[in-house]
Order: structure tokens, then C-alpha cells, then sequence
């Protein structure tokens, strides 16, 4: 196996770091600091080395430093699947004619896009927003789940984006009064082909996280979920062949165009597929088990998917933990740095309290961060 590491991380005018580099040595990399200082920014910026918008999901021009030009850059010395190499992101600063798109470099040269780094790195993330992810809309879990496959296919995400895209083609031509029936059948047809792929690589990937959770069971400190996707073309493609299951969506989308056209929206398919999580424990659905048991069961499978991700890709992910440790008791804190060092990652966490990082073992250090500054602790 492959480790993901960084062992240089470098910000330019990113969110409230104006000029800031981070050297580090270990395999647990904690961050230490206030309210606002900057942590959860870093982690930020490092998921900004992966395909997507980053573990807030931000505009590009968001993340610019309020004090600069509107430019901003991240870049990192890494060890991953590929060896050594120098990734790097950012945009330039906008002109009065047009907004700057984001720029991606590997060892300084162009790359296409961000999925390139998937060559390199593979990431995995858990923040306090996604606290409320068994209780908020299905939309939240589609979105974490979509995540969840990134880490294993790098495409997956292009292939999403691309399948929005044709919905809203679809969708802006239904509300024409007489449309080119020709033409709706040549955009449904892409979007069941874009579709189906997007669901068969869910399916696959739920099947496998599936097991692997009844695999770890009793022998993690943390509950075992049981997971499956509601959604009626993932779960087809377990017993039909693809390009059924396509001939049948295309059906669907023709003989639904004027209801889709009426709501404004395509009202079936892979868009709308929702993520089931039960607590295995108790036999009941993560949305009705207590707060603390919903956010060991979200680290319970973040850490299942971690090593699916190892065991499939041949890579072990990088993990970013904000502000994960804050409602563990000690002896589950512990677990939890006990089952990251088994995992042989690197991981970068966050926390108001050093003394809760205590028992992170002699491959971890702590920096302190304040006000955009990050500095080794002695």
C-alpha cells in the first residue's frame, strides 16, 4: 500500500493566510488554535488538492484572501502513488472582462484538471457540518455519498457534473412550447448512457463499502453501519445489464415529458437516489440513534471507506479530520488514534485543546495556529 503524504504544504492569499508554509514529519498532523484562527482553512486548502469544489464546497473567489487581488494558491510537496511530485491550484485575479478559472499544475506543468491529482493523492474528509447528515436532506447524503466514490474512481465526479449538465439541457429544452422531438431523444439519450454509469459506479462502490463494514464489526471501537442506496436504477444493475437498465430510463425520461416539463425538473433518476444508513447496534435507522451515537457511527464509516479506498486503489487515502475529537470521551479518543495508526495514513486534524491530542503516539506533532500563522509546537 501506498501512503498519501504531504510533507511541504504552501498558501498564498488563501482564505486568512496571506503568505504561509507548513513542513511537516509525521503521520498525525494536529492542528491547534482558538475559534477563527485558521484551522479548519488548512484543511481547507489542502482539499482543494482534489477534484471538487473543497470540504466546504466554495466558490472559487471565496476562498481569496479579503486583503489581496482576488488570486490565491495552494501548493504541496507530496509522497503518494506516483512518488514525489509538486501539485498545485489556485486562480489568477480577475479581470473587469472575466472571472479567473482555476488553474492545476503537477511538478509546474498544466494538467488538465483537478482530476489529475487523483494520480497522486486520494483524500478523505469528515467535518462538524456533516454532523446533521442522517437528519438533513437527501440531497446532503447524495453529495457525501458521491464523495465517498470520488476517493476510489476520480472520474466519478466529471461523470456527475456531466449528468447535471444534461438534465438542465433537458430540461431548459422541455420548456419550449414545440421542441424538436429529435433533439430530446438525442439529449435523453445521453443522459440515461451518463446515467447509468454514474449509478453503476454508486452501486458498485455501496456493495463493497457494505462488506467491508460487516468485515471491521466488533473488531472497531466504533458502530458498524449498514448501508444501501435508495434508488431504483442502482439497485437494478445488481441483476440487469447496463445497457437494459438504460434502454428502460430513456422510456421513463420520453413518456415523462410533460410532467418533467410541468415541474420544471426531471422528477426520476440517479439525481435524485438517496443514501440509507442504519445503526447496526441497535437495528434502527441512523436518523433516530442519539447525537453521539450518529457521530461515532459517521466516523465509524468514514474509517471503513478509508480502507476500502486502500484495499481498492492500492493507495491509502490522506485523511482531513476538523474538530473530530471535540465530543469523544478519552477512551474513544484513544480508539480512534489507535485504528488511524493501524490505517498507516497520514492524517491532518484540528482541535481547541491540545491536551486532547495527547495519546497521538511518537509519529504525531502539534502546530499551534493563530491569526493565519502556523508554527511547530516545541
Amino acid at each position: 500500500m501506498t501512503p498519501s503524504r504531504i510533507h511541504r504544504l504552501s498558501l498564498t492569499h488563501f482564505r486568512n493566510y496571506r503568505a504561509a508554509s507548513v513542513q511537516v514529519r509525521g503521520d498525525m498532523v494536529v492542528l491547534v488554535g482558538p475559534n477563527g484562527a485558521g484551522k479548519t482553512n488548512c484543511l481547507e486548502a489542502i482539499s482543494f488538492l482534489s477534484p471538487g469544489r473543497g470540504l466546504r464546497r466554495a466558490t472559487l473567489e471565496d476562498v481569496a484572501d479579503n486583503q489581496g487581488d482576488g488570486s490565491w494558491a495552494v501548493s504541496a510537496e507530496v509522497e503518494g502513488a506516483l512518488g514525489l511530485a509538486t501539485l498545485g491550484t489556485g486562480i489568477d485575479a480577475p479581470t473587469a472582462d472575466a472571472a479567473s478559472s482555476r488553474r492545476c499544475r503537477i511538478d509546474r506543468e498544466p494538467v488538465s484538471s483537478a482530476t489529475a491529482f487523483g494520480d497522486h493523492l486520494r483524500m478523505v474528509w469528515l467535518t462538524p457540518a456533516m454532523d446533521g447528515l442522517f437528519l438533513g436532506a437527501a440531497s446532503e447524503r447524495r453529495r457525501f455519498f458521491d464523495r465517498l466514490v470520488l476517493a476510489i474512481d476520480s472520474e466519478h465526479s466529471s461523470r456527475v457534473s456531466a449528468l447535471e449538465r444534461s438534465l438542465r439541457s433537458r430540461n431548459r429544452l422541455l420548456e419550449v412550447r414545440n421542441y424538436d422531438d429529435h433533439w430530446c431523444e438525442a439529449i435523453e439519450r445521453e443522459t440515461a448512457e451518463l446515467a447509468v454509469a454514474v449509478a453503476a459506479t454508486r452501486g458498485q462502490t455501496v456493495t463493497r463499502l457494505a462488506a467491508m463494514l460487516r468485515e471491521r464489526g466488533a473488531a472497531s471501537a466504533f458502530p458498524s453501519a449498514q448501508i444501501m442506496l435508495d434508488g431504483w436504477m442502482e439497485n437494478a444493475l445488481v441483476n440487469e445489464s447496463a445497457t437494459a437498465v438504460e434502454d428502460r430510463y430513456r422510456e421513463i425520461l420520453r413518456a415523462n415529458r410533460a410532467r418533467d416539463a410541468a415541474a420544471g425538473r426531471t422528477l426520476d433518476g440517479p439525481h435524485l437516489t438517496d443514501l440509507q444508513v442504519v445503526y447496526a447496534p441497535k437495528n434502527m435507522p441512523a436518523r433516530d440513534a442519539s447525537t453521539g451515537e450518529q457521530k461515532a457511527l459517521l466516523i465509524g464509516l468514514v474509517l471503513a471507506h478509508a480502507t476500502l479506498v486502500a484495499e481498492m486503489t492500492g493507495i491509502v487515502p490522506l485523511l482531513l479530520l476538523d474538530e473530530v475529537v471535540a465530543h469523544l470521551d478519552p477512551s474513544r479518543r484513544k480508539a480512534l488514534f489507535d485504528e488511524l495508526a493501524k490505517l498507516g495514513a497520514q492524517v491532518w486534524m484540528t482541535g481547541a485543546d491540545p491536551a486532547a491530542f495527547v495519546d497521538i503516539g511518537a509519529t504525531g506533532e502539534i502546530f499551534d495556529v493563530e491569526s493565519g500563522r502556523v508554527s511547530r509546537r516545541a
